[in-house]
């Protein structure tokens, strides 16, 4: 596995490289000191995983994210953070990230949340989907399904292939391309989607999926 790790901090990514050693003895990790050096590297490899700080010197916050989330489409995005802000976590999950993870976590907490983001699950942190939550239309209005069975009763597989890219951050243009449909359908599919999850937007159908602990691989 090849994990970039973009952060200011040097003390932070050696300890992240000691770290990650328990989660895969066989991990390689690049790093970036910021988002300008990180774009170049992933011009030039190919990453499984990739880990932003979002405070950083130049290009940085959701422009950054919004760089990389273009460059590397494909791969998952986990931004770790020094604020769990709930206004910042949605930022986050609308602009394409796949988890976001408060730097006050502990090791456990890391380490399940990047298996669970490269099982092809969101991960939140706990306080930020309790505040989610507590509101009844995020709550799903049909179809629930039991946490982890990756999928809701009410929706087509199609249906589901939009909601995985939804999650992966790609736009309704490049969904159907890689759908072979028109974008008038996807709109048709996202609709249904966010019926199925109580959601308004892709940002709560994200939350929704997470908080049901849909695996969308």
């Amino acid at each position: 596995m090849n994990i970039l790790l973009i952060d200011d901090h040097p003390l932070l990514r050696g300890g992240m490289r000691f770290l990650l050693r328990s989660f895969d003895p066989d991990l390689t990790m690049d790093e970036a000191g910021d988002a300008a050096q990180a774009l170049e590297l992933v011009a030039a490899h190919r990453y499984d995983l990739v880990l932003l700080d979002l405070r950083m010197p130049g290009l940085n916050g959701m422009n950054a994210l919004a760089a990389l989330r273009a460059a590397v489409p494909g791969t998952p995005l986990v931004v770790l953070s020094a604020e769990d802000d709930p206004t910042v976590v949605r930022a986050a999950i609308d602009g394409g990230a796949m988890g976001f993870i408060p730097k006050s976590s502990t090791p456990e907490v890391l380490i399940n949340a990047l298996r669970l983001v490269l099982a092809q699950g969101v991960y939140l942190p706990p306080v930020v989907l309790d505040a989610a939550y507590s509101v009844p239309a995020l709550a799903p209005c049909s179809g629930e399904a039991a946490p982890g069975d990756g999928s809701l009763p009410s929706l087509t597989p199609r249906q589901m292939d939009v909601l995985r890219r939804v999650i992966r951050g790609k736009s309704n243009k490049v969904i159907a391309r890689e759908l072979q449909v028109s974008e008038g359908t996807v709109k048709a599919h996202l609709s249904a989607v966010f019926l199925a999850l109580g959601a308004h937007n892709r940002t709560e159908a994200v939350y929704a999926a997470a908080k049901l602990g849909l695996r969308l691989g």
